[in-house]
């Protein structure tokens, strides 16, 4: 492709709204156009390497034995009313109806269209396993998108779904795509770590997720050197350590003046913060929850919202406080009735807490549980952070960042059940096919890359999923000589089975460069007046610091495979 013919330009600045690298210098390189907030065109350049990223992972799929088909975008919304998802998801969901009113949803995803297909054309075990996959476009109604391709509001995703007799054959299924996914990841230059993970509103079993590590990633990930463990912040747990082990005493009152939160009457009473309970109001699904866990610690909502099976919660506003009878700073489920009371198991790891009494100014000394109170539901809710103990060695977790851009799910059979996905078995009896779901964002993944390869000067692109492989810069393409040696260049290279970007336009050398360091192809050749004198080309790789070294032109190509063969080996 000659650079004077392709469509799209490389600007100067990045976009003000840009506030993640990828997104500044995908808008710059002209790969990608926003058209409106968390929508994107895919300019030619940004969509070559898409579309090698989309080839990595269908050879990778075909090779682990999937078999790929196309599903609808639009979706009745009465497939997901018989999951319940399109409460799960709410406002996430785009919805609209069609000339007769009938009620549609724009897919996010594709569990239910699936299922349904399976359904229809699983008669018994001897049609199982299967696993069936695409890369079709999702829309999610993201409320805030942000990052460029990083949360979006229409993008391209593969999906994978997996189709089993039981939870053994479910088990080799997941292993087999999480290796997949592996050398999906490994192929595209992008090293990733797999954590254990939430599984939102796709539910299930459990899922794990791989994370390309950038500084700018959204996702907290949690991890131990000592043993291993990984896990994105949201799920994550820790070792709760005990307190030192004392006698419970009697219950006592005491006034605390002005001490509404824990720093205040740690303070005032003369305790730690881990000698205390924290009373924590939220709102779920239109009803009040009061939530008690250690005074040293913090609710993790999104445990929490599992834990209520809730599809809305939020921390309580002080009006809704004030009506339900709650006293803010001073609350605490000792002796409160009416309202669902929710802990995590930190309470149970010491004796003779501090609590509030349930009215302004005073708390309770001595609190122990279960003698003093009960809860509706005792378990883990705990935020775990960087320097609390890993849950499996008890060695420091350390917090880093990451990227999402793979998630895999073990769902067992809560979609079969509800959707009535059947098979007969040996035995002739009906059961429900045991599925995972497999998902990649391959836009995500896109600008992952970017995130993970890139210096001041603009993208480093990893060569397996690079645009083009070699940029071809002319200097002093007003002189018939070097735009004839040039051309003759460019032809050879062709031929020669390497795709190539041809700068041809009459540019200075400084834009020429500039755009090549901006555009990150993994290989720049530069042909001159004083090359053709030297009988060669200078030729570099962006990665590398520096000037190029000039090669003779009659090992050229040569040496060119060589170098793009090493780019593939340290990808």
């Amino acid at each position: 492709m000659r650079l004077s013919q392709l469509f799209g330009k490389t600007l100067r600045q990045p976009p003000a709204e840009a506030e993640t690298v990828s997104h500044q210098l995908l808008v710059r390189a002209g790969m990608i156009h926003q058209v409106a907030a968390g929508v994107y065109s895919y300019l030619p350049l940004g969509w070559r390497a898409l579309r090698k990223i989309e080839q990595i992972i269908r050879e990778e799929m075909d090779a682990a034995g999937g078999q790929e088909l196309n599903m609808p975008v639009l979706q009745p919304l009465e497939l997901w009313q018989e999951t319940g998802r399109d409460k799960a998801l709410g406002d996430t969901l785009f919805t609209l109806k069609d000339r007769r009113q009938r009620p549609l949803v724009l897919g996010p995803t594709h569990e239910e269209v699936i299922t349904l297909l399976a359904r229809q054309n699983v008669r018994s075990y001897r049609d199982l396993p299967l696993l069936l996959y695409q890369i079709q476009t999702k829309f999610r109604d993201e409320p805030r998108p942000r990052g460029g391709l990083i949360r979006v509001r229409e993008f391209p995703m593969k999906d994978l779904y997996s189709f089993d007799v039981d939870e053994a054959g479910l088990n080799l299924s997941y292993r087999k795509m999480a290796e997949a996914y592996r050398r999906i990841f490994q192929r595209c230059g992008l090293p990733t770590l797999m954590v254990e993970a939430d599984s939102g509103a796709i539910g299930g079993k459990g899922s794990h997720e791989f994370m390309v590590i950038a500084p700018t990633g959204e996702n907290e990930v949690l991890t131990c050197e000592a043993c291993g463990y990984a896990a994105n912040a949201e799920r994550a747990a820790f070792a709760k350590s005990p307190l030192p082990p004392e006698e419970p005493m009697p219950l006592e009152e005491v006034p605390t003046p002005g001490a509404a939160t824990i720093a205040q009457v740690a303070g005032f009473l003369g305790v730690p913060p881990s000698q205390t309970y924290k009373a924590v109001f939220h709102w779920c699904d239109g009803a009040p929850v009061l939530v008690t866990i250690r005074g040293d610690l913090e609710v993790n909502e999104v445990k929490l919202k599992n834990a209520l099976k809730c599809a809305e919660l939020r921390l309580a506003t002080e009006r809704e406080v004030l009506a339900a009878g709650l006293v803010a700073g001073y609350a605490s489920p000792v002796g409160l009735k009416g309202i669902k009371t929710v802990a995590d198991d930190s309470i149970t790891t010491g004796a003779n807490f501090v609590a509030g009494a349930n009215r302004e100014g005073y708390h309770l000394k001595q609190v122990n549980y279960p003698r003093d109170f009960s809860v509706d539901l005792l378990t883990d809710i705990a935020q775990a952070q960087a320097g609390l103990p890993c849950p499996q060695c008890r060695a420091p977790l350390r917090s880093t960042r990451g990227i999402e851009v793979g998630h895999v799910f073990k769902l067992g059979a809560v979609y079969s059940q509800k959707l009535g996905a059947n098979f007969l078995d040996q035995e002739g009896r009906q059961r429900p096919m045991v599925m995972g779901c497999y998902g990649i964002g391959v836009g995500r993944l896109l600008a992952a890359a970017v995130e993970q390869n890139h210096d001041g000067a603009g993208i480093i692109w990893p060569s397996p999923i690079a645009p083009y492989q070699v940029h071809l810069v002319g200097l002093g393409m007003d002189k018939g000589e070097v735009a004839a040696s040039a051309a003759e260049l460019y032809s050879r290279l062709q031929a020669g089975g390497f795709e190539v970007l041809f700068d041809d336009r009459l540019e200075s050398p400084g834009v020429k460069f500039n755009d090549a360091d901006l555009l990150g192809l993994p290989v720049r050749l530069t042909i001159s007046a004083r090359t053709i004198k030297a009988q060669g080309a200078e030729l570099k790789r962006r990665r590398d610091a520096g000037p190029g070294a000039t090669v003779p032109l009659a090992g050229l190509l040569a040496e060119i495979k060589s170098l793009l063969a090493g780019e593939g080996q340290q990808a």
